[in-house]
Formats: structure tokens, sequence, C-alpha cells
């Protein structure tokens, strides 16, 4: 009889040792302090909100490099993010290759530099539209897939019941979601940069009546290696952004079902804000530190 009063006052006392644990994961959106304890600021709550989502993103990384790791969680989900993204990236960036070809041509032949249009416009697809097409798709379909499940997941308490029962949900359900878009931000990129390409090459050809020779030799002369660098740099982390937020906003929905539809709307309008300006801060530093060719 002792041992089991024992036992049932432990037990008892668990939700107590588990909300005290909570503490110990920033990544819980959770503004509201325990009763008796001053009420966190309203008007704090975005920088709150950033710090934890950063913090997530470092709870992440270190995750990554530690054991088990959940390779059939990271199949499956890198399966599907890039089963609904292969074929709208690959039919978004023809008229986006067509486009800018279109455009660039056009002004280069007003300034009589028709000769430069193939490098010009290959350039602008690999450096810029290439990565951001990817990204956007797969924050839009990927990611929006990724919070859903993890928004339901935290509604029903399945993420409570596994960190009762010891395991991360770091590890078992983020880290795979976060490394297949990486993983597949990197592989579509390859894609849209290639049929974006040739969009590009076929319209400024037939349309513009461009000459092949021309649009190779000048995309030959400005192209350079670390150009496709940085494309595949910019998809790697704008994969991990992508899937870092829509974990975030998966993990910390708020009012029941409804609040899982806003966490999912809000991941990827946060998603599009931060993946513009990480790509201007990106560009401006390649500028600077890679010289042009032949500069």
């Amino acid at each position: 009889m002792p041992t089991l009063t024992a036992n049932l006052t432990k037990n008892a006392g668990t939700p107590g040792r588990r909300a005290q644990g909570d503490a110990d994961h920033p990544w819980d959106g959770a503004d509201t302090a325990p009763p008796g304890e001053p009420q966190p600021l309203k008007a704090l709550a975005p920088l709150r909100q950033t710090g934890q989502m950063f913090a997530l993103a470092a709870t992440v990384a270190r995750a990554i490099f530690r054991r088990p790791f959940q390779v059939r969680e990271f199949i499956e989900q890198f399966w599907f993010i890039a089963s609904v993204t292969i074929l709208p990236a690959a039919l978004v960036s023809i008229p986006f290759g067509a486009v800018i070809a279109l455009q660039v041509g056009s002004l280069t032949q007003q300034l009589g530099a028709q000769s430069f249009t193939g490098g010009a416009s290959v350039l602008a697809v690999i450096q810029q539209a290439s990565p951001l097409i990817v990204a956007l798709l797969i924050a839009g379909a990927g990611g929006s897939a990724i919070c859903a499940d993890l928004g339901s997941r935290k509604i029903r308490e399945e993420l409570d019941a596994m960190e009762v029962m010891g395991v991360s949900p770091i590890q078992r359900l983020v880290v795979p979601r976060v490394l297949a878009t990486m993983f597949v931000a990197v592989l579509l990129n390859g894609l849209v940069s290639v049929v974006g390409t040739l969009g590009g090459y076929f319209f400024n050809v037939i349309m513009q009546d461009g000459t092949p020779g021309a649009y190779l030799s000048s995309f030959s002369a400005l192209a350079q290696l670390p150009d496709l660098y940085i494309s595949e740099i910019k998809a790697l982390i704008f994969g991990f952004i992508a899937g870092i937020v829509a974990a975030y906003r998966g993990l910390n929905p708020r009012g029941g079902p409804k609040g899982v539809g806003d966490a999912v709307n809000q991941s990827v309008v946060i998603t599009f804000l931060l993946l513009f300006f990480v790509n201007m801060v990106l560009t401006a530093i390649y500028l600077q530190i890679v010289p042009a060719k032949g500069g």
C-alpha cells in the first residue's frame, strides 16, 4: 500500500512537472503566464514570437545531427513535397523565363545591345527567378501542408502525448520535414533553371528573331560558376525558412480547428515576406563579394 500511494502521488504531480518542463521549449508560442505571475505585454508579442521562431530554428539545426534520424519520415515528406511542387514549378518557370527574355530582349534592342539578351535573361532566371519560384511554391504547397499537419496534431494533443512518452516532437516530426523542404528546394531549383532558360531561349529566338549563336555566346561571356552556386544556396536557405515558419505556426495554433486554418495562412504570408527580404540581403552580399565576369 505505501508503494501504491507513493506511485499515485508521483503520477498526480506529473502535470505540474511537465508544465514546468515546457519552459525548456523556447519555441512554444504561449503568450500567457501562469496564474499569479505578471502577464507579458501584448505589444511585445511580435518580437517575442520572432525570438521563439529563431529559437526553433536553432533547435532544429542542432537536432539535425542527433540520432536517431527519422529516415522513413524524411523520405515520405520528401516525396510528398516533391510530388505537389514539380509540375507547378515546371509550368510556372516557362512563362517566367519567357517574360524575362522578352522584356530584356526589348530593352537591349532599344539600346542596340541585342547580342547580350541571352546572358542577361539567363542570369536573371538563375540568380533571381528560379530560387524565388521554388521557394514560393514550396511555401504555398508543402509549407501549408506541414503547418496543417502539425497544427492538427497539436490541437489533438498528440504532441503533448509524445512529450509524455519521452519522444521529442522536434526530432521526430519537425526535423524530417525541414530537411525535406531544403532538399526539394535545391533539386527543384535546378529543374526550374533549366526549364526557364529553355523557355527564354525559345521565345527570344522564335519571337524576337534572335540568333542562337548570339544567345549562347552572350551567356558564356557573362555567366560564371558562382552564379549557379548562389542560386543553389538561396534555394537551400529559402527551403529552410519555409520549413521553419510552417513548423512554428503549426506548433502554435490558437482557437482549435479555426486556429489551424489561420496558422496556415499566416505561415504562407510570413514566409513570402521573409523570402523577399532574405533574397535582397543575399543578392547584395553576393554582388559585393563576387566580381562580375570580365570586370
